[in-house]
């Protein structure tokens, strides 16, 4: 321990680093429930990339493990510390670098919050995408380590898709760029993409060139009652069959509902079994809501009401967005589930939930990015209650199970971590797992990039 404090205080000012086992025990886990976390040794704050480099090859000297995060929002456990690790917080590398227009990027460090990008680029008429629920709090570092999504990628797509290039500190130190800032680039095999999704296990990103698109026209917003999940489904079903693409199309069940209504007093239509959002941003997305809304009808919703304007529009947005925290409140913790399926099956994977939730006598919430078959089912449950704590883990992974058995994936968003790694085996399979194993002894021979994650 001295031995490691002395050779990071020789390249890191005094408040980059924090030794207070009481501050550091805050950083010792993200959001997720059910996954251990170790003690760290020190949290180390950089600001500069030469920083970053000077924490990896301090740590490769010592043989010590490093654990990389950005604000914590992650639901997977991936930013968990190890005992005496070094945690690496890239939360004050945090300045937009450039935002230019022509090119429609914007290049930035990975402390950047997610909302504060949207903004920025907004004042130049510009639209970065990915927008996690979280989006207020969590870091672009961190959205690119668990390549995550959010309410809008039925249209617009994932982080993955907007990452054109990378500066990575490697764990030896050594900076590598990958990818370019060019509308096409395909010179050499993808590392940004390898990168993208490996939640830290490679490599601390240090900047990221992302691609923007145009500021599309204020959305609207519709929202259908539908008597069951099955219902709810359909119309999902038949809305992207009838070629119709919505900027957003998101479903809360009844229990997501209740719950938001009891936190924020909503108004929500706490009768309805399946409430169902769709949203468009084209030049008349009246006419676009008009003809889903029959497409609604038509699958059996009981009401369909369109927003009157963008103001009604935002009250519903914000309502689906806070589903996840509003579950929270149900019990004393969560456990909140990512399983995606294909859209054609969504359907049976929310009848299987709730088959699951009555067979472990739980309350499981559903909320779900609808338009690309991800859900996330909600297990509320009391971590005092040593039964009901098994048995919400017990239905986790029987969540999972369904998930996989209906041709779906154990993450559409939030990665792999701590809490899904004995599932990614299964899904993955043996030859699959070896080239990981692979990847990762190339990247980092000594193995202390965020170990004990993803597998």
């Amino acid at each position: 321990m001295d031995d490691l404090l002395e050779l990071l205080r020789a390249g890191l000012p005094a408040d980059a680093l924090i030794t207070d086992p009481d501050i550091t025990a805050s950083y010792s886990h993200d959001m997720a429930s059910f996954c251990e976390a170790g003690a760290p040794a020190v949290v180390a704050l950089p600001r500069t990339v030469e920083q970053v480099q000077h924490v990896m090859r301090t740590a490769t000297a010592l043989r010590v493990p490093v654990v990389p995060q950005g604000a914590r929002t992650g639901l997977s456990g991936a930013a968990n510390a190890t005992d005496g690790c070094v945690v690496l917080s890239l939360v004050k590398m945090d300045r937009i670098l450039e935002i230019s227009p022509a090119d429609r990027i914007a290049v930035v460090e990975p402390g950047v919050i997610n909302a504060a990008l949207s903004r920025a680029v907004g004042e130049h008429g510009l639209f970065y995408p990915p927008d996690p629920s979280s989006w207020e709090m969590c870091t672009i570092g961190g959205n690119i380590g668990t390549a995550s999504g959010g309410l809008c990628c039925v249209k617009y797509g994932v982080t993955a898709e907007y990452v054109l290039g990378l500066d990575v500190v490697l764990a030896d130190g050594r900076l590598l760029t990958t990818g370019h800032r060019t509308a096409k680039g395909v010179a050499g095999y993808d590392l940004t993409r390898l990168f993208v999704g490996s939640e830290g296990s490679l490599g601390i990103v240090v900047k990221a060139v992302l691609a923007l698109k145009p500021q599309p026209p204020r959305q609207l917003v519709l929202a259908a009652e539908f008597p069951g999940a099955a219902a709810a489904c359909d119309a999902v079903c038949r809305i992207m069959e009838s070629g119709h693409t919505p900027s957003l199309l998101e479903l809360m069940d009844r229990t997501t509902v209740q719950a938001v209504n009891r936190m924020a007093h909503m108004g929500l239509p706490e009768t309805t079994e399946a409430l169902l959002l769709a949203a468009f941003d084209t030049p008349d997305p009246s006419a676009d809501l008009a003809a889903v809304g029959e497409l609604c009808t038509a699958a059996g919703a009981t009401a369909v009401v369109p927003a009157e304007d963008t103001a009604e529009s935002e009250m519903l947005l914000q309502a689906r967005r806070m589903s996840l925290t509003a579950l929270e409140t149900v019990k004393p913790a969560t456990m909140i589930d990512d399983v995606c399926v294909p859209r054609s099956r969504l359907g049976a994977m929310l009848e299987g939930t709730a088959e699951i939730a009555e067979k472990y006598g739980l309350t499981i919430g559903v909320c779900a990015h609808a338009g690309d078959g991800n859900t996330h089912p909600v297990v509320c449950f009391d971590p005092a209650d040593a039964d009901e704590s098994r048995r919400a883990r017990e239905s986790f992974d029987a969540i999972m199970a369904l998930g996989l058995g209906l041709g779906g994936t154990i993450t559409g968003e939030h990665g792999v971590g701590v809490l899904k790694k004995e599932w990614l085996a299964r899904e993955l399979g043996d030859v699959s797992v070896e080239l990981h194993r692979g990847i990762k002894q190339a990247f980092d021979p000594l193995g202390l990039l965020n170990p004990g994650k993803v597998f």
